[in-house]
């Protein structure tokens, strides 16, 4: 698979073959329906990471003591979703037959859709944790059923009721609450303060962990394409990441940073951060 951008991620630096996480962005935009830009986020956040150390005083980790490799970005073809979608899944294909976890930096969350799928094809009782301050619940945006706005019941199509646990939504249509209500998906409007009883529940099953960092109250984090007021807090994303710590995370990503649009460069921090943390969680989750 043809790369590009090869900054590297601090701490990283470690061969695919020896590697058990393999990082790579998927820097694609094409169905973003207002504030466009997340494609830069790879980029920004790999460059930004320079500001932070490896090790992790939250987890008492340190990406040093971890096999971690960063193999940059795909290069993909930003006219055509459908191209886009079987580059990123061929990918992965190749990080989870070598028994590696995949950690993807987007990139718009369509770019989640066709990670889960290749995960799915090896965990068929993977279960999928969302963060997120939208439903995505759609069955198509504009007259397009693959979107951004779609992703989330993409995945559902495949996976069913009660493999899809959504946390901080606070932004829908009505008809997505209604669905979701009848027990397709599980939604914890506003917070997360439900999120350790799921954790108990699923136990030991194999994970997927989805953040969309619009999440973040746009006063932390305004670098994002739909900023949505009414969110968490940086520090409750680390109670987050603390309480999925013990869960088995076979995959995860991090999307929705479109870094020029916070020039204070204060997002693309906090977008870094947050993905330095979710890795050092994954390391210590053991497929």
């Amino acid at each position: 698979m043809e790369m590009f951008n090869k900054y590297c991620f601090i701490g990283c630096e470690d061969t695919f073959n020896e590697s058990e996480i393999v990082l790579f962005g998927a820097p694609f935009d094409g169905t973003c329906t207002f504030r466009p830009g997340s494609r830069f986020g790879p980029y920004k956040m790999r460059i930004d990471s320079y500001g932070l150390e490896t090790y992790s005083p939250y987890f008492n980790r340190d990406l040093l003591d971890y096999k971690i490799h960063d193999a940059g970005d795909l290069d993909l073809a930003f006219g055509n979703p459908l191209a886009v979608m079987e580059s990123i899944r061929k990918f992965t294909n190749e990080i989870v037959f070598k028994n590696k976890k995949p950690l993807m930096i987007g990139g718009e969350h369509l770019v989640t859709l066709p990670v889960v799928e290749a995960l799915y094809e090896k965990y068929n009782n993977l279960v999928l944790l969302h963060f997120d301050a939208h439903t995505d619940l759609r069955d198509e945006f504009m007259g397009e059923s693959l979107s951004h706005s779609t992703v989330i019941k993409k995945i559902w199509n495949f996976l069913g009721d009660n493999r899809i646990y959504q946390f901080g939504i606070r932004s829908g249509l009505k008809e997505e609450f209604l669905w979701a209500d009848k027990g397709h998906t599980f939604i914890n409007k506003f917070s997360y303060d439900k999120l350790s009883d799921i954790v108990k529940k699923i136990k030991d099953k194999p994970v997927y962990v989805t953040i969309d960092l619009d999440i973040l109250d746009p006063s932390v984090f305004p670098g994002t394409g739909t900023p949505e007021p009414g969110g968490i807090l940086f520090s409750d994303m680390i109670e987050i990441l603390k309480t999925i710590d013990l869960l088995n995370i076979v995959g995860a990503d991090i999307v929705e940073l479109a870094p020029d649009y916070d020039p204070t460069g204060v997002s693309t921090a906090v977008a870094s951060k947050t993905l330095r943390e979710l890795m050092l969680v994954m390391c210590e989750s053991k497929i």
